[in-house]
């Protein structure tokens, strides 16, 4: 329903945003890593998430598209609901937390208020290969909106739909996999090493 929001910042507060787009302020819920790149009176764009339940509508609000598509990823996991995936994601940056999951790094998802090791398990038995694969999340909610899954056909392809997911751009991705020896690495490694180059740029 919404793509995003571009507007100037009216209000925040811990886990929340409001946009105020031509007079309508937006209440977004969000992140600390995304509230940390907000200012009261600046210009603004969220890339959102509309959650549905029964008794309410709750409108998600990220700085990036990374943060975004991790989010909706999360919440896709069994056992992991919106609240509990802003707290992981405002635990790190969304490349850091790609890396974590990736690499199995339990103590780092852990690091999240009110996540505990069973559900740190969970989050990286669902995601470690779906982010290791480049595999987008449910039909109408995969990458950029588009319903198309990536089919990966060699370990180049697979880290650059892994890290597409993420939300990098083409360009983006094409600098961080230049100069990495693919050969001797596994898919894993290569991902890692990319994620560490962005995290350095």
């Amino acid at each position: 329903m919404f793509y995003y929001l571009s507007g100037t910042v009216a209000h925040t507060e811990p886990y929340l945003a409001v946009i105020d787009c031509g007079g309508v302020g937006y209440a977004c819920r969000t992140t600390s890593y995304t509230l940390s790149a907000l200012k009261k009176g600046d210009k603004a764009k969220l890339f959102t998430y509309l959650n549905v339940r029964e008794d309410a509508m709750e409108l998600y609000g990220f700085a990036t598209q990374e943060e975004q598509n991790l989010f909706q990823l999360l919440i896709s996991v069994s056992g992991v609901g919106p609240k509990a995936a802003l707290s992981i994601l405002s635990s790190s940056t969304p490349a850091n937390l790609a890396l974590s999951i990736i690499t199995g790094d339990e103590k780092a998802l852990t690091c999240a208020q009110g996540i505990g090791k069973k559900i740190a398990q969970r989050v990286i038995l669902e995601l470690k290969d779906k982010l290791a694969k480049g595999q987008t999340i449910a039909a109408g909610e995969s990458y950029g909106g588009t319903g198309i899954t990536v089919i990966p056909e060699n370990k180049l392809s697979e880290a650059s739909a892994a890290l597409a997911v993420l939300g990098y751009s083409q360009s983006e991705i094409n600098m961080a996999l230049k100069g990495i020896d693919l050969e001797p690495l596994t898919l894993e490694e290569v991902i890692k090493q990319a994620l560490k180059k962005m995290m350095k740029g």
